[in-house]
């Protein structure tokens, strides 16, 4: 038989609300990274399209910069369903043990950085 408490059940449920809430976020995030990336892959494209001496340079970086805020906002994505996972088996577990979750925002805070400096390298030439 089961040891259980209101208190323990009632900071399960907020536990696990609170996770869901933080994928939902997660997702809105990954999709605006994901609709960014391809307006910006569509504008280079029409851009390329529509002049000549654009067409010529040996790499395309609006594409390139483009497509890394699509990998990036798929990258993330993949990490916070992983990490909800996780946090979900921990939740039902019958001892709950609190665990630091892994700074995916730290984590994807560095990557748009270097998208940034890509960006500026870019502009720069």
């Amino acid at each position: 038989m089961k040891n259980t408490s209101i208190t323990n059940e009632l900071a399960r449920e907020r536990n696990r609300a609170a996770a869901d809430r933080t994928l939902m976020a997660w997702i809105r995030t990954s999709i605006a990274m994901i609709g960014f990336g391809f307006g910006i892959g569509k504008i280079s494209e029409a851009l390329v399209e529509a002049d000549s001496k654009i067409a010529a340079e040996p790499i395309n970086s609006g594409l390139i910069f483009g497509e890394s805020f699509i990998a990036l906002g798929v990258f993330g994505l993949l990490a916070a369903v992983i990490q909800h996972w996780g946090i979900l088996r921990r939740i039902e577990q019958e001892e709950y043990i609190y665990r630091q979750p892994r700074a995916l925002s730290m984590i994807v805070a560095i990557l748009l950085l270097l998208i940034g400096l890509f960006a500026f390298v870019a502009v720069l030439l």
